[in-house]
């Protein structure tokens, strides 16, 4: 932390995905730091995700909230790189059906372009960025990582996203076959969180 920066009381979720909000709100818990999100802050504007990796994407976001709200902002982005679609869908994994797809379009649509494709060629993996901007304008990020499987058909009742067709060997089902608890412990976006919570950690009102 710069020293003409306060500690930190309270952190923004720059996300208004309510999913991904219960899942961070887990993730972050426990530092002393009051969370807040985006229903806090109805007239936040909307953030323009046109960067070219999830990093920039991250750091967009977050910046814009923290200007926009005076309050310290954390915000994320996640991208799925398919290798045999020459890693499609990339960053654009959350609008791959369209501008508003269903996370239900998106799977299918993945599902379809790798119809016939052999198990042992649809290897993938999740890419998580988290970057927290301060209103002074200092940024940190950490990134996680998962690798996986994309399997043949939908799968699970948990999780969100492409949880229903990312499969992970290790655990013989997909991200959307765990408890909350399970992904929260091993997921890409779990490993940039417990990353960011150790950011965090040292910055809060209560650790300075």
């Amino acid at each position: 932390m710069h020293s003409t920066e306060r500690p930190i009381e309270e952190i923004l979720l720059a996300t208004r995905n309510p999913d991904k909000v219960r899942e961070l709100a887990v993730l972050l818990g426990g530092l002393g730091i009051r969370i807040r999100t985006l229903a806090d802050f109805p007239t936040a504007p909307e953030v323009e995700e046109n960067g070219t990796t999830c990093e920039a994407n991250a750091l967009k976001k977050a910046r814009e909230m923290a200007s926009a709200t005076g309050i310290p902002s954390v915000a994320d982005d996640t991208g799925l790189e398919v290798d045999a679609l020459g890693g499609r869908p990339g960053v654009f994994a959350a609008r791959y059906a369209g501008e508003h797809a269903t996370y239900e379009d998106n799977c299918l649509k993945l599902l379809r372009e790798l119809d016939g494709v052999p198990p042992a060629r649809r290897t993938a993996r999740f890419i998580t960025v988290a970057a927290l901007a301060m209103p002074g304008g200092h940024c940190r990020v950490a990134a996680g990582t998962m690798v996986g499987v994309i399997a043949e058909a939908c799968e699970g009742s948990g999780g969100f996203g492409y949880d229903p067709v990312f499969f992970v060997p290790e655990l013989g089902c997909t991200l959307a076959g765990l408890r909350a608890e399970e992904k929260n412990r091993i997921s890409h976006r779990a490993k940039a969180f417990r990353a960011m919570a150790d950011i965090l950690r040292p910055l809060s009102a209560g650790k300075r």
